[in-house]
Parts: C-alpha cells; sequence; structure tokens
C-alpha cells in the first residue's frame, strides 16, 4: 500500500463518499470506518473531478470510478492501490451525455446513466481500469404524464443483473425501465426490451434481491416502490401486480412533498430500506420469505435533509444515509430482527450524495 501508514485491511474498512462540488463538496471523501462502531473519520478529500455525484467500485474492489455530473458528462477512475489517497488515473473522459447521475462496471465495460441527455453510455476499459473514449451512446426515447419532469427521457440509474448477462437503466422520464443484453465476450450492449411501469411514477433506481430473481424499483414522483420479477435466462422484467405489490414509501397521506432516492435490501433478503428526500427519513418494508409482498415495518428520521443515497455497510449491521443538504453522513445500527436502524452517529460531508465501502 501508500506510505501513509494506511493499510488495505478488511472488506469495509475505508468509505468513499461522492458530493457535489458546486454545492461546496470536497469532491470525493476518504472516511476510515471503525471496524466496531461503524463511525466514519474522514482522513482525505480530493477535488479532481468536478461533481463526483456517484461512485462505484470496479468488481476487484481496487480501482474506484466516479461520474462528473455536468452539462459535459464525463467519468473518472482512481486508483485505490492506496486506500486512503485515491489516484486519479489520466483525465476524466466524456461520456457522450449531459448529467450522468450513476455508473457501474458490468461485461468489462463501464456504463453510465446520463440524466440530462436520456441516454446510456458504455466506456471500454484499459489494463489499469481507467475508461477509454470515444463512448458509445444508447438514447433513450419517450415522455411521461409529469409535464416538468417527464417531457423527454431521463436515464437515472444502470444496475448489472446479479448474473452478469444484464445492464438495467431505469429511466424516470419515460417511466420505463430499459434491459440490455451485454455480449458474453466483448461486453457490448444490445437493446433487449423494454418495460412500462406505472405512469407518472418516475423510476429513478433499481435494487436486486440477492436472490436475483426480484427488483425493487423506487418511483422517484409517486413515492412507490414497486416490485418486480426478474428472469436471467430470458432478459424479462416484469411488474409484479402493481396494485398489491406496490408500497408508498413516505408514511401519512403524503403531505410532505417526497421525492424516494435510492432503496437497499438486506444482505438476507428479509429488509427493504428506501430513503425519502424531503421526509427526510429511511421506510423500512419487511419482504416475504420469497422477496414479495413488502410490508411497511416503520419509518425512522435520516438524521439530516434530503438524503440523496443509502448504503449498507457489507458486514450487514449498519445503513449509512448520504444527507446532501444538510451536509453529513450518518450512520445507523439495524436491530437484526426489526429491520428498524438506529441513527448511532454522523460525520460532516458537504453536500454528501453517495457512499460505497472497501
Amino acid at each position: 500500500m501508500g506510505g501513509n501508514g494506511h493499510g488495505g485491511g478488511q472488506r469495509g474498512r475505508w468509505a468513499y463518499i461522492g458530493s457535489f462540488t458546486e454545492a461546496g463538496g470536497h469532491g470525493i471523501t476518504v472516511a476510515e470506518v471503525d471496524p466496531g462502531t461503524g463511525a466514519l473519520t474522514p482522513v482525505h478529500a480530493t477535488d479532481a473531478v468536478a461533481n463526483p455525484s456517484f461512485v462505484a467500485l470496479s468488481p476487484g474492489r481496487d480501482v474506484l470510478y466516479t461520474v462528473s455530473e455536468t452539462d459535459d458528462g464525463a467519468v473518472a477512475a482512481f486508483s485505490l492501490a492506496d486506500p486512503a489517497r485515491p489516484r486519479l488515473l489520466g483525465e476524466a473522459v466524456p461520456v457522450g451525455g449531459a448529467g450522468p447521475t450513476h455508473l457501474a462496471v458490468a461485461g468489462g465495460r463501464l456504463f453510465t446513466a446520463n440524466y440530462g441527455s436520456g441516454s446510456v453510455s458504455a466506456l471500454s476499459l484499459r489494463p489499469d481500469g481507467s475508461p477509454a473514449a470515444p463512448a458509445g451512446v444508447l438514447p433513450h426515447h419517450g415522455s411521461g404524464p409529469v409535464a416538468e419532469r417527464q417531457e423527454g427521457a431521463h436515464a437515472h440509474a444502470v444496475v448489472p443483473d446479479p448474473s452478469g448477462a444484464w445492464l438495467l437503466a431505469a429511466d424516470l422520464g419515460t417511466d420505463a425501465v430499459y434491459v440490455y443484453a451485454l455480449d458474453p465476450a466483448t461486453g457490448a450492449p444490445a437493446p433487449h426490451r423494454e418495460t412500462a411501469l406505472r405512469p407518472g411514477s418516475g423510476p429513478r433506481q433499481l435494487a436486486f434481491h440477492p436472490r436475483g430473481h426480484r427488483a425493487y424499483a423506487v418511483g422517484e414522483l409517486d413515492s412507490t416502490v414497486t416490485v418486480c420479477r426478474w428472469d436471467a435466462a430470458t432478459g424479462e422484467f416484469a411488474a409484479d401486480s402493481p396494485e398489491v405489490r406496490t408500497a408508498a414509501a413516505s408514511p401519512g397521506g403524503g403531505s410532505t412533498p417526497n421525492y424516494p432516492s435510492t432503496a437497499v435490501v438486506s444482505e438476507d433478503g428479509r429488509f427493504l430500506w428506501v430513503a425519502n428526500r424531503g421526509h427526510d427519513s429511511i421506510t423500512v418494508f419487511a419482504l416475504g420469505p420469497d422477496g414479495g409482498a413488502p410490508a411497511l415495518r416503520g419509518t425512522v428520521g435520516c438524521g439530516g435533509h434530503w438524503p440523496r443515497h443509502l448504503a449498507a455497510h457489507p458486514g450487514g449491521r449498519l445503513l449509512y444515509a448520504a444527507n446532501e443538504r444538510s451536509g453529513d453522513v450518518g450512520w445507523f445500527a439495524v436491530d437484526p430482527d426489526t429491520g428498524i436502524p438506529a441513527q448511532a452517529g454522523a460525520a460532516a460531508v458537504p453536500a454528501a450524495s453517495c457512499v460505497v465501502f472497501a
């Protein structure tokens, strides 16, 4: 490792926190995770990339990828040879789309969801893990009934399925989830199918059940979570009877304007947590034995304002909320019987937007 005295250690020792530099964020903040309490201690930050609002790790957890959520749209990679001080691998690379909000590695390529231009980009990776231009761009088309938010396509998330053979993209603007088949030899994406969800729901994010047979679509515009069936053999993605299987993510009759941001499924598949921006809370659902029929178990405060992202620590007993507008990341101890998180602390991280662990 690097020469500053920080070693790699066990899985989950390091947290990497993205932020919006245009809102006063420090870029990517590195925090050490206390193995006993889960407390975060920031040790370093780099603003080498503008608006690194979402970050993700390579499969080997030795490269950190980030979007640059700007009108020009770019991605960058950092070596984690020294986990406490990520080193930029070359320059940021254009993605050929505006406002990339999410990214993932699948099939040996790097993919981004470009909110501003309503497209998905695919970039090849060099031997050192850095992305290479040019990007292949897959445009989405369509609109939705919420005029001010769904005037056109707005891809918001790209999520590989657990089998690694497919990439799914949630598009907030078209109320649809797009499925791409990944070439087993090259990782090149090919459009496979498009699944419509509830009109006006605005699907923002997807989370898979650990068994891989279901996914949960977060509706930003109607405060819902839709349970969907997933078949990795055929690439079929379908809503599971929305009138029955969709649960409101914001309790109390929607008196507070609310925009759910993300969902996390527990490692054992028993619980689903949803972050609510506006309501500023975390909603807890218990899942049935097959991952269906989410049942509301409780709602707790997120410990701040505007929780843009949730992340579960690899150990499974801690949950973290990146509260963008209050500028902090809170950590919560999860009750193993009920799934209810209880806040145990917070670290100041201006304009925090995403947390991942390595």
